[in-house]
């Protein structure tokens, strides 16, 4: 299995985090997380079905958005694939397709159902392009000629949600309303509308997200990864985690699970 990163150009470092590509000759069962970070996926080789609690299978789209989310999903495919990713930031998602964030939250919309025909022409694209690189600028070349349509200001709130971000979720949302000179009620309307989530939930996710973040720091104990991340209780701690994974942290930890062979390279 192969999973690489890409830095987005600097033009586009407040609406794009990253692009990634996973690629494998192999079946393989993916674990999905909470993630404030919604992600523009193309399936170029291969479909997956998402696999249901109660059971059922259903066949996950081959282009779309995983919206930003605090569920967890399970996905399988017997044979090989390729994906490649965005990660976006949260308010990227008004300014790419005239939606406000929070309408696509825990949802996982078909691209042609958001951008029509635009949507099938862009995926053909990916899926026949070279490579990696050359998907990386056809789909930098798209969201730079979205924005220059849709992109007109900046808003405060838009550096509100990288500062909780870059903050690792441990920012005060009082303090950032007083940031953005309006009520800590007008504040909440609008990060919901552009992050897709209240600032408190929004918080938690992205302070477990650092969590995440951390696999690799081996020589970190669990209790200092916690700590580092702000969590003062370990029970708190623990029930973040598995209420955003779906499972325990010394077991994701490990090294040893599923969830975490992507990781594993």
């Amino acid at each position: 299995m192969k999973f690489q990163t890409f830095k987005p150009s600097r033009q586009l470092t407040t609406f794009v985090k990253s692009f990634w590509t996973l690629e494998s000759d192999q079946p393989y069962t993916h674990y999905s997380m909470a993630d404030v970070c919604p992600e523009l996926l193309f399936h170029f080789r291969g479909q997956f079905d998402e696999l249901h609690d109660s059971g059922k299978k259903e066949k996950s789209f081959t282009a779309g958005i995983h919206g930003q989310t605090r569920i967890t999903r399970k996905f399988q495919i017997s044979q090989g694939f390729g994906i490649f990713g965005v990660s976006l930031y949260p308010q990227a998602i008004p300014l790419l397709f005239g939606i406000p964030t929070n309408e696509i939250s825990n949802y996982m919309p078909d691209l042609n159902i958001l951008l029509k025909a635009e949507g099938d022409e862009l995926e053909e694209k990916i899926a026949t392009a070279s490579d990696n690189f050359q998907r990386k600028k056809i789909i930098e070349d798209f969201i730079e000629s979205k924005l220059s349509q849709y992109h007109k200001e900046q808003l405060p709130v838009f550096s509100c949600i990288n500062a909780i971000i870059e903050n690792r979720g441990q920012t005060k949302v009082r303090q950032l309303a007083n940031d953005c000179f309006i009520s800590e009620r007008q504040f909440e309307r609008q990060f919901l509308k552009f992050s897709g989530f209240t600032p408190k939930l929004f918080s938690r996710i992205v302070r477990f997200q650092s969590v995440l973040s951390k696999y690799q720091n081996v020589e970190k104990s669990l209790t200092v990864i916690a700590l580092d991340a702000g969590y003062y209780d370990q029970s708190h701690f623990v029930h973040d985690f598995k209420e955003f994974s779906g499972h325990l942290p010394k077991d994701y930890f490990s090294g040893n699970s599923d969830v975490t062979k992507w990781r594993n390279q």
